[in-house]
């Protein structure tokens, strides 16, 4: 990921790192100078490298032939001392041996920052691949966004009712309007919500992210946001006694509670991926195997096989991937960081479990079926 980009001689002089300690020095996009990842927890690192200057010296008579030039090498040092978690760099430019600047840059800064030259992404060529290219060429047109929302109201009006499905789109809308504000919180700028039949919503932007944290408070304000639309609907069952709004609440909580699951796409996928891969040791490995097993135990022992099978499928996925974490751009959780998402996860799915087994407990058939498909 991008530390540092600042101006040296004229052209720009950016710092290349991550977690795991390899370092690259960029003189306007040409490497000057590397540090390889070690496993020792060395902060402090210093770049030496020389830069050519061209020089033109004059004589008195000032014509064409007697113009000389010569070349004169400028040693430049930059003394980098990083610190990860919490994230904190503090840095010091010398320019033939003098000091030109110096400053700190801490999580702020990096989550603030347009690295000047993007991440390439592999892509593999799938269904579902090829599929998210053509809605990308497509989803510059407002019209999509009328079209895809009047297909989804067709299409679960054909599975329920037209009263229902306009219920469920509202859940969708409400639930992807927790991703547009959780990025508009960052001044990201969005493209709205997108509603796709059988398949759900999503809240775009073409801006990319930095920073773990803001992974995880995009992806959690989602389910956040759907919470807080059970909840609600809830109390208005609790008023008004409507059949309507606990059915409402219920399924509203079985729908984010699938996207809490620890599988990629979804967004319990994004979640724990970074707080797992901000871990930077075998004992945060560890910690994370023992938390899955625990989740996995727990849905068993409650009678949620399916909730627990998906649970252990997604738990392994990001174990097997957690090696490449280093390879990442986004700058890793703190220990704080950490224990507030984990902390956060668990009391949403907690209470999203929580709802959906009141209902299921209140004896009605229909509000008895998200604890029936959990348990299936």
């Amino acid at each position: 990921m991008e530390l540092l980009n600042i101006e040296c001689l004229g052209k720009r002089l950016r710092l290349e790192g991550s977690i795991a300690g390899w370092q690259q020095l960029y003189w306007d996009n040409q490497l000057v100078s590397q540090k390889s990842a070690s496993a020792s927890d060395q902060a402090f690192h210093i770049h030496s490298f020389e830069l050519t200057q061209q020089f033109v010296t004059p004589d008195n008579n000032m014509t064409n032939d007697n113009i000389a030039s010569h070349t004169k090498a400028i040693p430049v040092r930059l003394e980098i001392d990083v610190n990860w978690q919490p994230f904190q760099l503090d840095y010091c430019l010398l320019i033939d041996d003098d000091q030109v600047t110096q400053g700190q840059r801490t999580v702020s800064d990096i989550e603030k920052q347009t690295p000047e030259v993007p991440v390439a992404k592999t892509q593999k060529l799938s269904i579902v691949g090829l599929a998210s290219l053509g809605f990308k060429l497509l989803k510059s047109a407002k019209v999509i966004k009328v079209l895809f929302a009047g297909a989804s109201v067709a299409a679960y009006s054909w599975l329920f009712s037209l009263e229902f499905a306009l219920a469920l789109i509202g859940c969708l809308v409400f639930h992807e309007y927790g991703h547009i504000r959780a990025m508009k919180h960052f001044g990201m700028k969005t493209k709205g919500i997108y509603l796709i039949p059988f398949v759900g919503g999503l809240a775009l932007s073409d801006e990319r992210i930095n920073t773990r944290w803001q992974d995880v408070y995009i992806s959690i304000m989602g389910p956040t946001f759907g919470l807080i639309l059970s909840i609600i609907s809830l109390g208005l069952y609790w008023i008004t006694g409507n059949i309507f709004f606990a059915g409402l609440a219920s399924f509203n909580a079985l729908l984010n509670l699938f996207n809490l699951l620890p599988i990629l796409p979804l967004d319990g996928g994004h979640i724990l991926k970074s707080i797992s891969f901000s871990m930077n040791s075998m004992v945060g490995l560890i910690a994370c195997i023992l938390g899955a097993a625990a989740g996995v135990f727990i849905s068993y022992s409650l009678g949620l096989a399916l909730l627990g099978f998906l649970l252990l499928i997604g738990s392994v996925e990001i174990v097997f991937e957690w090696r490449g974490r280093h390879q990442s751009h986004l700058l890793p959780l703190d220990r704080y960081g950490q224990i507030f998402s984990t902390v956060w996860y668990l009391l949403t799915v907690a209470c999203l479990v929580g709802i959906i087994w009141y209902f299921a407990s209140s004896g009605d058939d229909m509000l008895a079926i998200p604890l029936q498909i959990l348990g299936s």
